[in-house]
């Protein structure tokens, strides 16, 4: 049901359902969600201080640095009290996660969740929303629950972040082998013009192509992704390679590394909206039917 998008005003409890933080039983929910909830702020209360200690400060720092280049053009992530509430999600959840510790790129995966919840008490445009105008419990709220719902994604996508990174290393690899395969036009002219796959799709795959599409186009796009198994892990890949053959009539209109590089670097997708996504999705699924349960057509 949920694969080709959710209405908005039931996506913040679809969203807490299908990251596996909400129990489907519904006798049991609201004591799963206050205890959840305390066990956050127990964590806050237990490692926050320590942000300062000679053993987490340079994590801290970096948190700090990343935060206010997170969404710089929207108005709501640029408030005191947000970047507040993002800095504690993503200290806690360093700490907590010593194989990988905090690793540039997480910061924007609190954003959808952080909206998403958010939207449940606004019903004006969320993106202009003063956060801190809301009671203190529902603050409190919607950060624990952006909090467990982006450790429960990325517990599915940790070897993105471990010691090099090898979950990206690896996807961009089968990204190349997978373009070679469904557009070779698109594949020779990167070989001709020395285009690594590396220099633009490594951000493709740490930042889920977050900074490639508008945010209301990522929560879109995460609707399908939490919908699908090992959606943000194997489908996305499939996404990305539908992505990349979308440009094909820009990519091939270059005339150099230079010209490409920056094409591939800021795609034009500042009007996009459902549509787009949609169509981007559906030729997703085909490639995925096509190519992930046919694996001699996927190596050479």
């Amino acid at each position: 049901m949920f694969w080709s998008g959710i209405p908005r005003e039931v996506r913040p409890i679809t969203w807490r359902l299908l990251s596996g933080y909400l129990p489907a039983n519904m006798e049991r929910r609201d004591l799963v969600l206050k205890r959840k909830r305390d066990e956050y702020f127990g964590f806050i209360e237990q490692y926050y201080h320590s942000r300062t200690d000679e053993t987490y400060k340079d994590t801290y720092r970096q948190i700090h640095i990343d935060i206010p280049r997170t969404n710089p053009l929207i108005p709501l992530f640029q408030q005191p009290a947000v970047q507040e509430v993002f800095e504690r999600i993503l200290f806690i959840w360093a700490i907590r996660h010593p194989a990988s510790g905090y690793v540039q790129g997480i910061n924007d995966l609190v954003t959808p969740f952080f909206v998403v919840f958010l939207s449940e008490f606004v019903e004006e445009d969320v993106e202009n929303f003063d956060v801190a105008s809301l009671p203190l419990d529902t603050q409190r709220n919607i950060e624990a629950d952006s909090f467990w719902c982006m450790t429960k994604l990325l517990d599915g996508i940790q070897d993105n972040y471990t010691f090099a990174q090898p979950g990206i290393q690896n996807n961009v690899k089968a990204l190349e082998e997978l373009v070679s395969r469904i557009d070779e036009d698109i594949h020779n002219y990167f070989k001709r013009y020395e285009v690594e796959y590396l220099q633009f799709a490594f951000r493709w795959m740490n930042n889920l192509l977050m900074r490639e599409l508008p945010l209301r186009c990522t929560i879109r796009l995460w609707d399908t992704y939490q919908a699908e198994q090992e959606g943000f892990s194997h489908f996305h890949l499939y996404v990305c390679a539908a992505f990349l053959i979308e440009w094909r009539k820009e990519i091939l209109s270059m005339v150099d590394f230079q010209g490409l590089l920056m094409l591939l670097q800021n795609l034009p997708t500042i009007h996009w909206g459902n549509e787009e996504v949609g169509l981007l999705l559906a030729e997703a699924y085909r490639l995925k039917y096509m190519f992930a349960d046919a694996p001699n057509h996927y190596k050479r």
